[in-house]
């Protein structure tokens, strides 16, 4: 089929893909634009695992903040890229940007599932189990339950396995890896901090 260039501008600008991987992804699935618009999805999903996956030192970046309409809150974040060229660009800077006005947002505790200490885990884990266990379940029914449990727990806690608050669609993992196929680099959120009024009282 014939692709126009309004069906791929429409296409480019819900996605932010390149004109011809737009073009591409239009006529791979007939002209629907919204079938097109989750390939093109997946495939920066799939990218940015690829590029993220190669452990190419991210040494520049930006520091991300965000500050409240009231004055009472504020974030602000280590986002890490591999070259300045990139720390210095829209997309990177908005990208900081987004996952400090997030942190405000969904207060995670941490970066990744692995920061959080293994005391922390051991006592949720044993709480959890022993909730199942009160609530009448048989162990290894208990032992799944705690599993879901404790999923949900890092989702509550951890920065990388929230949903994003500008797309419950995509969690912090995923924006990341489209942001990573985007720049073509390698992207790390380093630290942060988060400061509320009342809370150091």
């Amino acid at each position: 089929m014939v692709v126009t260039a309004k069906e791929v501008k429409a296409l480019r600008e819900l996605t932010g893909a390149g004109p011809l991987d737009c073009k591409k992804a239009l006529e791979r699935h007939d002209g629907d634009i919204a079938a097109a618009a989750e390939f093109l999805r997946e495939k920066a999903l799939k990218d940015g695992i690829k590029l993220q996956g190669k452990g190419r030192s991210a040494n520049e970046g930006v520091i991300g903040n965000y500050l409240h309409f009231d004055q009472r809150l504020a974030v602000i974040v280590e986002v890490n890229c591999e070259t300045d060229f990139v720390a210095a660009t829209d997309q990177f800077k908005s990208f900081a940007k987004d996952i400090a006005m997030h942190i405000a947002n969904m207060n995670p505790q941490f970066v990744k599932r692995e920061d959080v200490p293994a005391e922390q885990v051991a006592s949720e884990t044993e709480m959890q189990m022993q909730r199942a266990l009160d609530e009448g379940k048989p162990a290894h029914i208990a032992e799944r339950i705690v599993a879901g449990r404790m999923n949900k727990w890092y989702e509550e806690i951890v920065l990388m396995e929230q949903d994003f608050i500008k797309d419950d669609d995509k969690t912090i993992t995923q924006y990341l890896q489209e942001t990573v196929a985007e720049v073509g680099e390698t992207i790390n959120i380093g630290r942060f901090q988060r400061f509320a009024i009342g809370d150091g009282a």
